[in-house]
């Protein structure tokens, strides 16, 4: 018994024992680390919801429209929607169209309250929206999407009966496009719908220029978008194109400052030019 000991006890006092004991431990314990970590990751989740048709965007999700699988830890992402409650009577994203067999995600479904308006999201600070009407050719075959850019065009014959045609605006981008009765033309892949307006936003100033060129009619106004089938990335891009339209436009219609001037401006001013004509007569007077 003693030279048992004696042997074990010389054994774990040998240090290439101790270091070889220490590093069969360590692979071990990796072994089986990585064993469990394996086993966590392949563990199907049950239950996780996907849709068993497509929904399309701004519709209301209901029991009818989820299937559900089992599906593996190390393919969710941390913005799937794992449980029913999260997705039943929520709606789908305005920019969102869920296919068949999709899981749902945090940002593709909201609550109905939190559905935005999507043609003014975009709108940059100081903008205006505007809806500029438009059709089949005008769109050049419904082929102006949201997110693309456009410059408009303006076609008027002068007083002298000379036409003009040539680009008012350019660098525009368009914000969403919808048919006649407010629904987005494309939002829907189920549904062909008919633009009938592109909605975009525009600074104040070019807004305003560009509802006067629209309501000159006596002048055979004509204004049409052009896409040039590009991005621009640079801010407040868009910018008169034209400065001859431009001083066209504003010599045949009333300055904006003068319609936008208030009558107590003007009684304030009547009431300054008078008193000073006032006064200066007493002055000249009192020359004499």
């Amino acid at each position: 018994m003693n030279n048992i000991t004696m042997t074990l006890k010389r054994f774990f006092q040998n240090k290439n024992t101790v270091t070889i004991i220490g590093v069969l431990a360590i692979f071990l314990i990796l072994f089986l680390g990585y064993r469990y970590q394996i086993k966590k990751q392949v563990s199907p989740i049950t239950g996780i919801p996907v849709a068993n048709t497509t929904i399309q965007p701004r519709t209301k999700i209901t029991s009818d429209m989820i299937g559900y699988v089992d599906v593996a830890p190390i393919v969710l992402q941390d913005n799937v929607l794992r449980t029913a409650a999260q997705v039943i009577d929520k709606y789908s994203n305005y920019n969102t169209v869920i296919p068949e067999g999709s899981m749902f995600y945090k940002d593709t479904v909201v609550e109905e309250d939190k559905l935005p308006n999507s043609a003014f999201v975009s709108l940059e600070e100081g903008e205006v929206p505007y809806n500029f009407p438009v059709d089949i050719d005008t769109t050049y075959g419904n082929s102006i999407m949201p997110e693309s850019y456009i410059d408009i065009y303006m076609k008027a014959t002068n007083d002298r009966g000379v036409l003009m045609v040539g680009k008012l605006l350019e660098n525009i981008k368009v914000l969403a496009v919808k048919d006649s009765a407010g629904k987005h033309v494309f939002e829907n892949s189920e549904e062909d719908r008919t633009p009938a307006y592109l909605i975009f936003g525009l600074q104040s100033d070019l807004n305003i220029l560009l509802r006067k060129a629209s309501y000159m009619s006596s002048y055979s106004v004509e204004l049409f978008p052009v896409p040039h089938g590009t991005t621009v990335n640079e801010e407040g891009a868009t910018e008169v194109s034209s400065q001859t339209l431009k001083d066209f436009i504003n010599a045949k219609t009333v300055a904006n400052d003068e319609i936008t001037k208030t009558p107590t401006t003007s009684t304030t001013t009547n009431t300054t030019n008078s008193t000073t004509n006032k006064t200066t007569t007493d002055d000249t007077k009192e020359d004499e």
